[in-house]
């Protein structure tokens, strides 16, 4: 019997901050799930300009201080990911609009934060240009957002 398997990508600019916290933090949650063999999980930015870069290493510290990991190399949104992918969660409306004006079906095209339900945050923050102070918010709210993304698939 074969486990329909659900593709998610997360997607932020230049896919070195927060859509690589993203699907390492969301590959935790699904392993401490035991649901590994229920999900593709990758990440993707809308620009080019970082393709092949590690995670920026201002996230990767404010992950390490707490005991998490960011790996994984950047890669831009590509036509493929269209057709591949059940859901692409977008971390910010304009990388939303990117990827709906690259050809992202709107169905399954959806901002990050209110498709799990959040409250009082509709976009992720772009730490890059901030301070490290901004490095470890954005892991704590994709740590949180992760795991709460799981909970929200799980019921549906």
């Amino acid at each position: 019997m074969s486990i329909k398997q659900t593709s998610v990508l997360f997607v932020c600019m230049g896919n070195i901050c927060r859509s690589p916290a993203a699907e390492c933090f969301f590959r935790l949650a699904v392993k401490k799930a035991g649901k590994q063999a229920a999900f593709i999980i990758e990440s993707a930015g809308t620009g080019n300009w970082h393709t092949g870069k590690n995670p920026d290493r201002r996230m990767q510290a404010s992950a390490k201080k707490r005991n998490l990991e960011i790996t994984g190399s950047a890669r831009q949104v590509c036509a493929e990911d269209f057709t591949r992918f059940d859901w692409i969660f977008c971390m910010d409306k304009d990388n939303m609009q990117a990827v709906l004006a690259m050809g992202g079906n709107p169905d399954k095209t959806k901002l990050f934060l209110p498709f799990i339900g959040h409250s009082s945050i509709v976009e992720v923050p772009d730490p890059y240009y901030g301070g490290e102070e901004g490095f470890d918010d954005i892991v704590d709210l994709m740590y949180d957002a992760t795991h709460a993304l799981l909970d929200v698939m799980k019921s549906s």
